[in-house]
């Protein structure tokens, strides 16, 4: 019986944040994925390793958790005043489906670097030595992103001193501006309130602020659900009956904040929204040993994504957190201590993130100009990826 070989496709693997994920130029794919649609995903499915019900990825450049299960797609940018398109797929472990309903905030900090590599940032825009500014309109949720690459002799310089929480080396500091990341048209508060009592059947009744920035959030306070704020991936990930209330608390949230109709259809939405649990600063010990310090924080938060405590903070959670924060009467604020700030560093499972925001009011209505927060990243492998030519 013949089987079709296997075709090549140009790749990079790259680290961006505390994710990796799997790069490519839009013009490299197979013509029939360079279109939306069933091809592109089930390339980016075997690409990945999924479906996989071993959850391992094996057989597939994923590393079987939400961090390290994404594919990129980056084009030339058709919009005005911007360098390159992003466009992020989070793929699922077990389920053959690639989420397109989100951006990956960890991964936005790889964009800027690939893009000038690629040659998809004009020459004039590219500093021989300094930081060059790549101007990213991120295609999931057409918003602006503004990536600071520093450059050394021509080249983008990836090795530095910048320590990130959640990423074993040092590496050049990247810094990411996610600018009007909620639009004036749009509600940043999807149900008009800043609190609500989030109601999910046979499991209780929650105080909650559900936020649309960054990416679509809903925050509990830690204690109503019986947690401190400062457990690391195993309290969770371990119990298989709190994974599974809290995805009855995040479909429930879906539905609240318009995202979905039923939470029926929360299955086929995992990337968005995600579920996160914040409390007071308390001192605890992170994944890495570290010991982080109450005095050295504002407040703890602890995020789930694809069905998962996550090992640190995903980007765009952090944009969805740094904004609340600065909002007076959030969940999140309230566990920072109240009143006005313009910044906040929380503790995660691998440690602390600082990010800041720039948020205003007017007759009542809250609209944030920027989000501001350093990551790094790191051309890990580069060349093609192998897949079955009969797979897409």
């Amino acid at each position: 019986m013949a089987h079709a070989p296997q075709i090549k496709v140009p790749a990079t693997y790259i680290r961006g944040g505390t994710s990796k994920g799997v790069f490519f130029n839009l013009t490299d794919l197979p013509e029939s994925a360079q279109v939306p649609g069933e091809a592109r995903d089930n390339l980016l499915l075997r690409v990945i390793g999924s479906p996989d019900p071993y959850g391992k990825q094996t057989d597939g450049m994923g590393g079987a958790t939400s961090s390290t299960s994404k594919t990129v797609i980056l084009s030339k940018s058709n919009e005005p005043d911007h360098d390159v398109d992003y466009l992020f797929g989070q793929v699922s472990i077990d389920k053959p489906f690639v989420d397109w309903s989100g951006n990956c905030g960890n991964l936005t900090a790889a964009v800027g670097a690939f893009a000038i590599s690629s040659g998809l940032v004009d020459a004039d825009r590219i500093p021989e030595n300094g930081i060059a500014v790549v101007r990213i309109w991120q295609a999931n949720i057409n918003k602006t992103i503004i990536a600071n690459v520093p450059m050394t002799n021509g080249e983008v310089q990836e090795t530095g001193d910048f320590e990130l929480d959640g990423v074993t080396f040092p590496a050049a500091e990247v810094q990411v501006e996610f600018i009007s990341p909620v639009d004036a048209t749009d509600a940043m508060f999807p149900t008009g309130n800043l609190v609500d009592d989030l109601e999910v059947p046979g499991i209780g009744t929650f105080k909650a602020t559900m936020i649309n920035a960054g990416i679509p959030t809903v925050f509990l306070n830690a204690e109503d659900i019986d947690y401190t704020g400062t457990e690391l991936q195993e309290a969770i990930n371990g119990d298989p009956e709190a994974l599974e209330r809290f995805e009855t608390i995040r479909a429930h949230g879906a539905v609240k904040m318009g995202l979905i109709s039923d939470v029926s259809e929360a299955a086929g939405r995992q990337h968005t929204p995600k579920v996160a649990f914040c409390a007071a600063p308390k001192s605890y010990v992170s994944s890495s040993g570290k010991e982080i310090s109450a005095d050295a924080i504002d407040l703890n938060v602890r995020a789930l994504s694809m069905g998962k405590l996550h090992h640190a903070m995903m980007g765009t959670a952090a944009v969805a957190i740094g904004t609340a924060a600065t909002i007076p009467g959030t969940l999140v604020n309230l566990a920072a201590g109240g009143g006005e700030r313009e910044a906040v560093t929380f503790g995660h499972p691998s440690g602390t993130l600082k990010v800041g925001a720039e948020a205003s009011e007017n007759g009542g209505d809250w609209t944030v100009n920027k989000v501001v927060m350093s990551r790094s990243a790191r051309v890990l492998m580069e060349g093609w990826v192998r897949v079955p030519g009969d797979s897409f």
